[in-house]
């Protein structure tokens, strides 16, 4: 049986009546003491306050506490209320994100696992791929690819296909990749999509037919690609488009997971395909791994060994895309050393053509995301040269 404390009652209500201004945390109080006795119109209110609170908290540990309360609050509200579902959603995803990013993985995970069991299966599928489970992930991600809102055919789908790949599943994936295509280029042909996504994406699956020996596939995205970019060359864009360089850097990051340790439960990594929702704790560990790389490159310049240098900087440029790849202030600035130092070192290795195609190619989607379309084709040109043999 429930004791209720009548003055703090009293006290929660006067707050709540009174004119003044209230802060977070007193709203919080006032709502934990009226939610015992009218959870009903109440305890919304809590969760609502608590999580609130933990938007404005800096402290990971008061993160966990504030989550963990307001989670539990949502469990509680009645079934059939209204925005009880996306009250649990929002304090759910809100817990294990505050979970992560302490390295709380086995708790966060539990938690992912109930957001999948309430409706809302994306931060498991981002788990499972993240801990190298990604047979699991690609299920989920079907369901949502398939279910999911057509505005987002390009993010639901990129991760389906990654996780795909990520299994062993080649055809699968290249199906699924096919069907992103087949979209964007309608929508291009409409004028309702840019071409410069297109580019992208032609040249993604390109990558995607080479990792698999299918050179007579890879050569016909790349001939896509190129035909795109003698049109954006020539003419430009046709319409004007906000910032679209989460398409490119989510492209390019995941052009680069083979380079990169196997993930595993005992080692997560990002999920790649993936562009928003990454665990605290793997975003931190993956651009923590810089100084280790930048050192590494030191070594290897002062080596001479030139091939595995291109191949480190090309980790680490891959890690400033993470970092700032879809922030467009400066962008043409911050990331030109990056793509031009990666051209010079495959430059000076000149029997291996497959790293200086990589190179220019990389440096060509960066021109694209930066709208500098001519020498983006000069790029292309040159690497389709060297791949397939002259344009």
């Amino acid at each position: 049986m429930v004791t209720i404390d009548h003055d703090a009652v009293l006290r929660a209500r006067v707050l709540l009546l009174g004119s003044g201004q209230r802060s977070r945390a007193e709203l919080v109080d006032a709502y934990r003491v009226l939610a015992e006795v009218n959870p009903k119109v109440y305890a919304p209110k809590l969760v609502d306050a608590l999580l609130s609170l933990h938007y404005q908290s800096r402290n990971p540990e008061v993160d966990v506490a504030l989550t963990a309360e307001a989670a539990r609050a949502a469990r509680g509200i009645e079934v059939g209320e209204p925005r009880r579902t996306e009250r649990l959603h929002r304090a759910l995803n809100a817990h294990q994100v505050s979970l992560f990013a302490l390295g709380r993985r086995a708790e966060g995970r539990a938690v992912c696992e109930e957001l999948a069991g309430a409706g809302l299966s994306d931060p498991l599928t981002r788990v499972l791929a993240e801990e190298g489970r990604f047979a699991e992930a690609a299920e989920l991600d079907e369901a949502a690819a398939r279910d999911g809102d057509s505005d987002h055919v390009f993010w639901n789908r990129v991760q389906w296909a990654a996780n795909l790949e990520g299994a062993g599943q080649h055809d699968a994936a290249a199906a699924v990749f096919r069907e992103i295509l087949a979209e964007t280029r309608r929508k291009a042909a409409e004028q309702d999509t840019s071409l410069s996504i297109l580019t992208w994406e032609s040249v993604h699956f390109s990558r995607m037919r080479d990792a698999v020996g299918d050179g007579a596939g890879a050569a016909a995205a790349r001939r896509e690609a190129l035909g795109v970019l003698e049109e954006l060359a020539s003419t430009g864009e046709p319409r004007n488009w906000s910032c679209i360089l989460g398409w490119w850097k989510t492209l390019f990051v995941l052009s680069g997971r083979a380079a990169e340790p196997a993930a595993s439960p005992e080692s997560p990594m990002p999920p790649f395909g993936a562009n928003h929702g990454w665990s605290r704790d793997v975003r931190d560990g993956f651009l923590g791994m810089l100084a280790g790389l930048e050192a590494q490159a030191a070594a290897l310049r002062g080596a001479h060994r030139l091939p595995e240098l291109v191949d480190v900087q090309r980790r680490i440029g891959i890690r400033a895309a993470v970092r700032d790849g879809d922030h467009p202030y400066l962008f043409e600035e911050r990331f030109t050393p990056y793509f031009d130092e990666g051209v010079t070192l495959a430059r000076r290795t000149p029997d291996d053509r497959a790293r200086l195609a990589r190179a220019l190619i990389d440096r060509s989607m960066f021109f694209v995301a930066a709208r500098t379309f001519e020498p983006a084709h000069a790029d292309f040109a040159e690497a389709v040269a060297l791949l397939d043999g002259a344009p």
